[in-house]
């Protein structure tokens, strides 16, 4: 058990900004986490010694946030201000800009969410994240375009373009 941990623990800090970074809120960000961690430890006889141990706690993390979304009541949604506005090191111009950016952040759809923070924030590459999402590299590829061109918007104050759906024969 000690080697589990040692292996787990040094991964703890990035299972927490992703999970913050998703939910927007410390106490349920807190709540994934402890139940990725809960998962991980119950299926760690899965994981296959050699394979990036960081990827499979980020996709089993990514599967428990899809199904709380899933089941979630959308009129319980808080924001927690606390973690961005300590987290700014400069002055009130720093702290505007980051919950501005938290603020389009939460504006995009989550699938472009979760693509732009697993490869921006997490700096995992274009082929993990494509196993985290359990989607094929090219899906990665396009959703972090158009969420990059959605935030950049978002950011400059432009609206977000329309989204519209054809039938595809």
């Amino acid at each position: 058990m000690d080697d589990l941990g040692a292996l787990i623990a040094p991964q703890i800090p990035r299972l927490r900004r992703y999970a913050r970074a998703l939910t927007g809120e410390r106490g349920r960000a807190d709540d994934l986490v402890q139940d990725t961690l809960e998962r991980a430890l119950g299926r760690f006889h899965l994981w296959r010694r050699g394979s990036d141990l960081r990827a499979w706690l980020f996709t089993i993390m990514h599967n428990l946030f899809v199904n709380q979304v899933r089941t979630a009541d959308p009129l319980a949604d808080g924001a927690d201000l606390d973690t961005v506005t300590v987290a700014a090191r400069g002055g009130p111009a720093d702290v505007t800009d980051l919950l501005d950016l938290d603020a389009a952040l939460r504006r995009l759809p989550d699938e472009h969410r979760e693509v732009l923070l697993l490869v921006g924030l997490e700096q995992l590459s274009h082929q993990e994240a494509a196993a985290v999402l359990g989607v094929p590299l090219g899906t990665v590829m396009s959703r972090l375009s158009r969420a990059r061109e959605r935030l950049r918007r978002l950011m400059a104050g432009e609206p977000a373009p329309s989204v519209s759906l054809r039938v595809v024969k």
